[in-house]
């Protein structure tokens, strides 16, 4: 299944499982073969009375699946008389789910479950018998058994329809195929193609059906035999699903209407027409119509395609090629056609007769018969566009295409909880994020960040959730009569499993703590309580849920929990019972608790005790249960007695200043609804809006914290720090016990959301809501900044355009204005009396407007601070509150006003200033098809630019309508299921956005592209809308959705994609006076102004040009074109371009370079570039800006602010006191920085500006050292002997290539050329050409000597050049691909002169507007080339054209391989895919270019991996068999086809690198970075060992635990400091986290142990230091002495007790950046800390070199603790040595830099010292002796000796460089 082309163009199932031979497939029962007269062949007949035990099954075994994707599945059978049959089809959808199909003529009517559908099917009968003529007359007759004279039938069902149709899945492929007696089978085969059996292959080419229009002719092998003479409809029946008969009974499978079936085989016959007579009314009414609309063609079941004609602004109905009327008169309405040409082409025709003196009459209607009415409705495909104006002629018919992006809109946010419930709310397993239902989409909330992810799949409100122990596995039921529970993969967010519950609806769910069971608490239908326990242990593993135990009880349950210690127990509560439940030996028994005096009480929850001893039993646990009268119960589990009973009361006065606050329940008890416990105290929350925090003996409350309603749930979070609450008014939060702070993560109405409106400004939303409130958000928060509560229910909302103004209409018909900044009430209305249905403010600011239920409109003055009244107009708009909320529409620019009414028909446009009324338009008179009027719901305005009204219609239409004339311009049918009930246009007019009942469709403005449609909402929507900066959608009803629009914006200046050549510059500006001309390619306007043919001729005559010849046929297809050696010349290039006619087939764009250089001792022609040239300066300055391509498979450098201080001088060698030892990690972001030599071992790669080259057995490292910016690619000879990388040019000089020779690592020379970045290195065949590719800032191709690395030959390329490769059986040819298709080249060599010859081919149509990205040869002369968009083309190097393109993957395609027959690609999908093209070899047709799709499967799929990133670079055997491959992730990985492995060699950091330490035992080491990640490393090997991951945090900070030598360490920890505050703390014994503290509310900076492990010193962005104890698992000190600063460094290290005059045992240190330095001295033991010194540094009031300020830095001197080393911005560039015992600094030593980050050596006086112009800076601190490296590409951020002295550690960015210090 990873791939469908093998599938085109249809899969013969018989032939694809072998049926004959019963190896794939199964029968059972009578199953014989027999050849057949009437079809000439052998066929299958299944016979028996039992159509269940006698049957074909294919497949076999129900483990193996078909896999077949076509949405079309054909049968080819015939049902055997006077019996019954049946078929199932096992369909899966995209949603996991599995839905069985079934079709029989047993079926008397259509039934429908979640996993089947079960379809009627009424057989046919044979032409002129007497069961056609009774089936004529009564359909429902032939329900049964099948009539005597049946025959061979060709059925067709569509998946894709039947799946989306029926239960609103997608389908993805067919399963199984299960055929019951009895009948007689041919074939069955699936198909991506609508074919029709009818149509012979001749009769199809003659029609022009081809399957590039989705349709076509029966195979051969499928066809039925049809005489000469014949017909075949008269032999054989074929039958559509859907089909287009008569639906009797409903959604039955039948065979369709001939008369509606086939129109193209109809002769048009002419029907007489009737004199009627009629009313003057009715008269007047169809002059009006002749006046508003012109006749149309009858709509027709083909797929419909929309035209969008600028003159007129219409769309045209594609009819179908084989109509035997001419296109033009089927498509328009002549008036020099008589009614009797025109006639067989409408269904209803209105035309005047001769004018009468008097009287009614003279209205001939001509109408068809009845029948033709009743079948197109139905039939019709769910978009039908018709043609309402006079529509023109058109040359061609295109396919509808695919609306991109493909989703264009992916659901952000969801400001919403509750709907069925509000008591599910659950903790994830870390404790940083919870899951709580919102209507029916489940939703899983960081509580640090409110970033949301969704499980959606359910159609109906959540009415239960549940989590398994590890919070992997999560369980949720939704409400309703058809409830499902539906079990999801957390971290995934895939459901693994769906399935039907024996209830009604279930309201609780609980996991088993390893999820392998699942119980569920509902009612049955008779509304009795049951409980059913369900089997999920191999759910995860795509295995079955199945129920083990269902039980009916006559008590209540309220609440209901498996144990976390046995899965097979379970205790309830509910009114007057406790039942504890057990699972035995599949039965489901319960016990109940003897309650005695307390059994009357509602019992409402319960918890067990927390911190379970050990040495008890497992069930010997306390449990404890709520109850509304305040009782709490303690209950011995084990003995099932009552322990205790405790009441818990309110208190008498609980505040002073403030009245007691009465409970929401009667009696004197506290009416608990939740309990949970935890090791430490236990929540409760209550009726009276309280969280309460009790002690265990529930003595006392120590916290408590109050809700605006009941609190219906509580929940401690797995580390016991947090407690979760939800209230019934919906609203979520959680209360931080450590800070005693509350956070509300979600508010929400507590009813249906009525209507909104944003402030685009400030990003604002406000929502009206039928809960009685009116809130405003922050759309990016969620937070509710502001709720309104009234009495009086808001119905609608509006912002005003620009200040914080908002207004609200209420159901009184009172209008408030208020003002958001002041809290005021600026202004109050009475001017309507019934509800008001729409409120808006102009898009100018000056006016406001709204409307009333009973008709009336008013207009006020927004300008004016009370908004007074200007016009109040009765009997206006339509009356009623179904247009609410948005019953008022307002153009763009502010003039016109629109509204439905003063009907129901009508919709009236007025002037925006003054309500006069400019325009009414009957809307019921539009639609002459239509037996019934047509009334309007919603009207909105397109963009003034186009001058348009959209308006909805209760016949389900969408109508365009000039706002000018009113003029019908254009209508869609059935664009929702219901009438749409919003619509909104986007502000540049490209895309329409409906709603409809529950769902959203984004529409291409014009309608020729298929909607996309988008579920989520559980009620219908309200309204929907784009924000004011058009980049989000608001969708309102049940809650409130916030959605991305992810479609780009349009670019104005756009050039035609069929253009041959880019202009890539003009002619110069001419004098201000004269206009400016405009740019044009192909007669195509790109900014404004009349078209023209040419481009404006240059001031001066372009050089003369050395071009090659061009074909005659060739210069036809680009017209005039001049090319020039040196295209960044001034002078313009002149294009003539021709425009080719409506008939003219487009050839591919060709063109020929050709490039002469001299010999070596000439000097360099203008196609060399040198520097100094002026004319080649002036050439830069007069070049247009390049623009970067949009693909990543082209190499873009990461952005740095550093720059290279080039003044350094490096140290000699043999003297450098330091050695790199070890690179830590790859370069992710370089593009085939990779090489591997499988013969030699040569294993090379780049880190920065370092090529590392590695042994792979051993792991030791050799490092190739001479760039200073990072590396973008790599190349290796074909021996293996010499390496070239190339890097960018520092402070804007020349990239650099460097030649290395593998042996001895040396550089055997340099090369700079390229003024951008280098795209990509290669080396020819027989290593004589050496070639590099510039980047899209210079794309300049360069071929080189490999002997003397001398420049042969440039070439100039107009696009981005993005791979580049020498073909591997010729040495001389080459190819390059890059934006503007393929470059063959080929190098002619005439003594010292070297010729490079270029002729590039444009991509082949058929592909599409594309970039090629990739490329390789193979050893038969075959290029491939991959896109951007994941299509493989293969090229015939001999003739240079595509011959063959398949679809190879869904996103870009940016490394390719090709070794013998087997090809590799890797694409931004994280996919590497191994292909199988041995049979492209022999299919090179010379006709059109082949699309695997729709010809025999070329090409295979033979392996696919999914790695961590994008795949930028691979090397393979040459087998294939096996390679490396690198990824952005900064993985290589050693990739094994043969057995299916991926090992991975090298890891690193993606992105920043913030921290690295070593241990003190120096066997590992630690990093981390902004991606949240610490990792682990074995310091001799440099090996991954544990990578612990926080997701959406980064990590600014680490250390180690200090060697103890106490017996209760805990061995060696890791503790990290995050940017949400949290510190966590690691174990590497066990690899998981042991702690985890909150101390500070911004991002922790620093951390440190202290020098006996006893606390932890944490630091956070605002300067506060948190003293941490991990033994008391809390923070017990907060210092704010450097409050107001970030902290930069914390230091511990021991000291004498009474050292520098102050107590303590150990001093510590703290720099904060504000150039103070505060030394401190300790006693954990005693819990004493003194300030022992502080430290402040002078510095200049401003920082003169711009940029970011130095950190300052501080730490004490490892050989002397009583000095202090201090660097930062002062006065100086310096290092400063303090001492505590003088109080005075007492040395200096003078910088170069200032210092970004510096380290101290233990064992010698060594200070490493980094800075931001990346030099590293070694220094003796006793003698000033000192060494400069640069061997980094950035500025340095990290410093670290080990313990030792005797490695360093240095960090630039992601670039980890180990160095081995030998000393100064």
């Amino acid at each position: 299944m990873a791939s469908r082309v093998w599938q085109h163009p249809y899969v013969n199932i018989f032939k694809h499982m072998r049926v004959e031979e019963w190896k794939k497939s199964k029968k059972e029962g009578s199953v014989t073969i027999y050849m057949d007269k009437t079809l000439k062949c052998s066929v299958f007949h299944i016979r028996g009375s039992v159509p269940a035990n006698n049957y074909i099954l294919v497949p076999k075994n129900s483990t193996q699946t078909l896999g077949l994707t076509g949405h079309y599945f054909y049968l080819l059978f015939k049902p055997t008389p006077a019996k019954y049959f049946m078929v199932h089809l096992d369909v899966a959808a995209e949603e996991g789910q599995a839905v069985r199909i079934s079709f029989s003529n047993m079926f008397k009517e259509f039934k429908s479950t979640a996993t089947s559908l079960h379809f009627p099917f009424l057989c046919g009968a044979a032409k002129d018998s007497v069961y056609e003529s009774t089936a004529k007359s009564a359909r429902r007759d032939l329900v049964g058994p099948a009539p005597s004279m049946v025959r061979w039938t060709c059925l067709m069902l569509d998946l894709q329809y039947i799946l989306s149709v029926y239960l609103n899945r997608h389908h993805s492929h067919l399963k199984c195929v299960k055929l019951c007696a009895n009948m007689v089978v041919k074939n069955m085969f699936t198909s991506d193609l609508l074919l029709d059996p009818g149509v012979s292959f001749s009769e199809a080419k003659l029609m022009g059906l081809a399957s590039s229009r989705g349709t076509g002719p029966m195979p051969r092998d499928m066809s039925f035999p049809v005489p000469k003479g014949c017909s075949w409809h008269d032999l054989y029946d074929y039958i559509r699903f859907p089909s287009e008969g008569a639906k009797l009974p409903f959604d039955s499978i039948q065979k369709g209407d001939p008369s509606t079936s086939d129109p193209a085989r109809e002769s048009p016959t002419r029907e007489l027409s009737r004199s009627v007579d009629i009313s003057k009314a009715v008269q007047d009414r169809v002059s009006l119509i002749q006046q508003i609309t012109t006749p149309r063609p009858r709509p027709q079941s083909l797929t419909p395609l929309v035209t969008n004609v600028p003159e007129l602004g219409v769309v045209s109905t594609a009819l179908s090629a084989t109509d035997s009327q001419p296109q033009e008169d089927r498509l328009c309405h002549r008036d020099d056609k008589s009614p009797e040409e025109s006639q067989g082409s409408e269904s209803l025709r209105v035309t005047p007769g001769p004018p009468h003196s008097a009287g009614d009459g003279g209205v001939h209607v001509y109408v068809h018969h009845e029948d033709d009415f009743n079948n197109d409705s139905e039939e019709e495909e769910e978009i039908v566009c018709t043609a309402v104006s006079q529509p023109v002629h058109l040359s061609s018919t295109k396919e509808r295409q695919k609306l991109h992006p493909d989703p264009i809109l992916r659901l952000n946010r969801i400001i919403g909880f509750g709907g069925a419930t509000t008591k599910c709310v659950l903790w994830s397993a870390s404790g940083d994020a919870v899951v709580y239902p919102c209507h029916a989409i489940i939703v899983s909330m960081m509580i640090s960040s409110g970033q949301q992810r969704f499980f959606i799949g359910h159609t109906d409100k959540v009415s239960a959730l549940a989590f398994n122990g590890n919070t992997t596995v999560l369980a949720s039921a939704q409400s309703g009569n058809h409830s499902v529970v539906r079990v999801w993969n957390y971290h995934k967010g895939t459901c693994t499993a769906m399935f039907r519950t024996h209830a009604h609806s279930l309201s609780l769910l609980s996991f088993s703590y390893s999820g392998g069971l699942l119980c569920g608490v509902g009612k049955d239908k008779h509304s009795k309580t049951m409980v059913v326990v369900w089997n999920t242990l191999h759910v995860s593993r795509g295995g079955e849920v199945t129920v083990l135990a269902k039980a009916h009880t006559d008590v209540d349950i309220q609440t209901m929990k498996i144990t976390s210690f046995d899965d097979t127990r379970m205790v309830s509560c509910g009114r007057d019972n406790v039942r504890l439940w057990r699972l035995r030996n599949r039965a489901l028994r319960s016990c109940p608790v003897n309650l005695g005096e307390y059994h009357s009480l509602e019992f409402t929850d319960v918890s067990f005790e927390e911190g379970h001893p050990a040495d008890r039993e497992p069930d010997d646990r306390t449990l404890f249960v709520s109850s509304r009268s305040g009782h709490i119960l303690e209950i011995d589990y084990s003995r099932v007695i009552i322990k205790n009973v405790r009441r818990l009361l309110p208190a008498q006065q609980r505040h002073a200043q403030r009245r007691e606050k009465q409970t929401f329940s009667s009696g004197p008890g506290i009416a608990v609804n939740s309990i949970s416990m935890s090791p430490e105290f236990c929540a409760t929350g209550s009726e009276d809006g309280f969280l309460r925090l009790w002690t265990l003996d529930f003595s006392n409350i120590f916290l408590e914290a109050e809700h605006e309603g009941p609190v219906s749930l509580v929940s401690v979070s797995p580390d016991g720090l947090q407690i979760l609450a939800a209230t019934s008014t919906g609203n979520l939060g959680y209360l931080d016990v450590s800070s005693r702070g509350y956070n509300t993560l979600m508010r929400s109405h507590t009813d249906a959301v009525l209507g909104f409106s944003v402030d685009g400004i400030r990003r604002h939303l406000t929502t009206a809501s039928s809960d009685g409130t009116v809130r405003i958000w922050h759309m990016d928060t969620l937070q509710q900044l502001y709720d309104f509560a009234s009495e009086d229910s808001p119905c609608s909302v509006a912002f005003h355009a620009s200040l914080q103004v908002f207004s609200c209409g209420f159901s009184s018909g009172i209008v408030r204005v208020f003002d958001i900044s002041e809290a005021k009430l600026l202004a109050e209305h009475n001017q309507h009396r019934g509800e008001v249905v729409g409120l808006a403010f102009s898009p100018d600011g000056e006016f406001m407007y709204s409307a009333d239920s009973l008709g009336s409109l008013a207009l006020y003055n927004a300008l004016a601070e009370d908004h007074h009244v200007i016009r109040v107009l009765g009997n206006m708009v339509v009356r009623g509150t179904e247009r609410a909320p948005d019953a008022l529409a307002i153009s763009s620019d502010s003039r016109c006003l629109a509204f439905v009414g003063p009907s129901e028909y009508t919709v009236t446009i007025t002037d925006a200033r003054s309500l006069d009324e400019l325009l009414r338009v009957d809307v019921s008179i539009l639609d002459l098809e239509s037996t019934q009027l047509d009334s309007a719901l919603k009207v909105c305005f397109s963009p003034a630019s186009d001058g348009q009204l959209l308006i909805t219609t209760s016949a389900n239409k969408i109508l365009w309508l000039s706002a000018k004339t009113g003029r019908l311009l254009r209508e869609v049918s059935r664009a929702h299921k219901q009438p749409c009930s919003s619509l909104a246009v986007s502000e540049d007019g490209r895309f329409l956005l409906t709603a409809g009942h529950h769902a959203i469709k984004v529409w291409d403005y014009n309608m020729q592209m298929d909607s996309q449609t988008f579920i989520g909402h559980s009620q219908p929507v309200r309204q929907v809308s784009f924000t004011p900066d058009q980049l989000d959608v608001v969708s309102v009803g049940d809650a409130i959705f916030l959605w991305h629009f992810l479609a780009h914006r349009v670019d104005h200046l756009t050039s035609d994609h069929r253009s041959p050549l880019k202009v890539h510059s003009i002619s110069p500006p001419k004098p201000a006076l004269e206009p400016h001309p405009e740019p044009v390619v192909n007669g195509i306007l790109l900014s404004n102004g009349m078209p023209r043919q040419a481009a404006p001729l240059p001031s001066s005559s372009p050089p003369r040009l050395d071009s090659s010849a061009i074909d005659c046929s060739e210069q036809e297809a680009l017209g005039s074109v001049s090319f020039c050696n040196d295209p960044e010349q001034p002078s313009a290039i002149q294009v003539t371009a021709t425009i080719p006619g409506p008939s003219s087939v487009p050839k591919p764009a060709v063109s020929f370079l050709k490039v002469t250089e001299m010999a070596d001792s000439s000097p360099l022609n203008s196609s060399h570039k040198s520097e100094g040239d002026p004319l080649h300066d002036a050439a830069d300055l007069n070049r247009k800006t390049p623009v970067q391509p949009d693909c990543y498979r082209h190499f873009t450098p990461r952005f740095k602010t550093s720059t290279l201080d080039q003044t350094t001088v490096a140290p000699q060698p043999e003297e450098e006191g330091l050695t790199l030892k070890a690179v830590i990690g790859y370069n992710g972001n370089g593009r085939g920085n990779m090489v591997w030599s499988p013969d030699t071992g040569l294993f090379a790669y780049s880190c920065g500006c370092v090529v590392v080259v590695e042994n792979l057995h051993t792991g030791s490292q050799r490092h190739f050292l001479g760039h200073t910016e990072e590396i973008s690619t790599l190349a290796v000879t074909n021996d293996a002997q010499t390496v070239a990388s190339a890097a960018g040019g520092s402070s804007g000089s020349r990239s650099l290539i460097c030649i290395w020779n593998v042996q001895n690592g040396a550089c055997r020379n340099t090369i700079s050329y390229h003024r951008g970045s280098v795209q990509s290195l290669t080396f020819s065949r027989d290593d004589l050409f050496f070639l590099s590719v510039g980047d899209f800032s210079d794309p300049e191709v360069a071929l080189w000597s490999s002997r003397t690395f001398q420049l042969l030959a440039t070439v100039n390329v107009s696009g981005p050049v993005h791979d580049v490769a020498f073909s591997p059986t010729t040495a001389s040819q080459l190819a390059c691909v890059g934006s503007q298709g393929v470059f063959f080249c080929l190098i002619d060599t005439h003594g010292m002169d070297v010729d490079l010859k270029i002729r590039r081919v444009s991509v082949p149509h058929e592909v599409g507007d594309v970039e090629l990205t990739a490329m390789c040869y193979n050893t038969n002369s075959i290029l491939f080339t991959a896109t951007n968009r994941g299509h493989m083309c293969a090229w015939d190097c001999t003739t240079q054209r595509c011959f063959m393109t398949w679809e190879a993957d869904q996103g870009e395609i940016g490394v390719l391989l090709c070794r013998g027959n087997r090809l590799l690609t890797g694409s931004n999908t994280r996919r590497l895919r191994l292909w199988g093209v041995a049979a492209v070899q022999g299919m090179r047709p010379v006709g059109e270019v082949a699309n695997v799709g729709e010809s025999e499967p070329r090409v295979l799929l033979e392996q696919e991996m999914m790695l961590d990133g994008a795949v930028v670079s691979a090397s393979f055997d040459h087998t294939m068999d096996m390679g490396i491959v690198g990824t952005t992730a900064g993985t290589l990985w050693y990739i094994n086809w043969t057995d299916g492995s991926s090992i991975r060699l090298i890891s690193g950091h993606k992105n920043k690198v913030n921290d690295v330490v070593f241990s003190p035992d120096e066997s590992h080491f630690a990093t981390c970075g902004e991606d949240g990640s610490v990792r682990v490393w074995s310091a001799p090997t440099n090996e991954l060992v544990v990578q612990f991951q926080v997701l959406n945090q980064g990590c600014g900070c680490l250390c180690w635990s200090p060697v103890l030598n106490s017996s209760k360490s805990r061995g060696s920890c890791v503790a990290a400091g995050y940017s949400d505050g949290t510190l966590r703390v690691f174990s590497l014994s066990t690899s998981e986290m042991e702690l985890k503290f909150h101390p500070h509310t911004m991002a922790i900076t620093a951390i440190q142990y202290s020098a006996n492990g006893q606390v932890i010193l944490s630091a956070g962005q605002d300067g506060g230091i948190a003293v941490n104890s991990p033994l008391k698992c809390e923070t017990i000190h907060y210092i704010k002495d450097h409050r107001g600063a970030p902290v930069t460094t914390i230091q511990c290290v021991n000291k004498q007790y009474k050292e520098f005059g102050v107590k303590g045992n150990e001093m510590w240190l703290a720099a904060s950046s504000d150039r103070r330095v505060s030394v401190w001295a300790a006693d954990w033991l005693k819990d004493t800390c003194d300030i022992l010194d502080w430290l402040t540094f002078p510095a200049p009031a401003y920082f003169e070199e711009g940029g970011s300020m130095p950190p300052s830095l501080a730490a004490f001197c490892p050989t002397d603790s009583g000095l202090v080393l201090y660097t930062g911005y002062g006065v100086e560039k310096e290092l400063s040595f303090y001492s505590l015992a003088k109080k005075q600094v007492i040395k200096r030593i003078a910088l170069s830099h200032w210092v970004t980050c510096f380290g101290l050596s233990s064992s010698e006086c060594l200070i490493a010292v980094g800075s931001k112009e990346r030099v590293l800076k070694m220094i003796k601190s006793t003698s000033g002796r000192f060494q400069d490296f640069l061997h980094h590409s950035d500025s340095l951020q990290t410093c670290h000796f080990s313990p030792s002295g005797k490695l360093l550690f240095t960090v630039a960015y992601n670039e980890i460089l180990l160095w081995e210090v030998r000393g100064l």
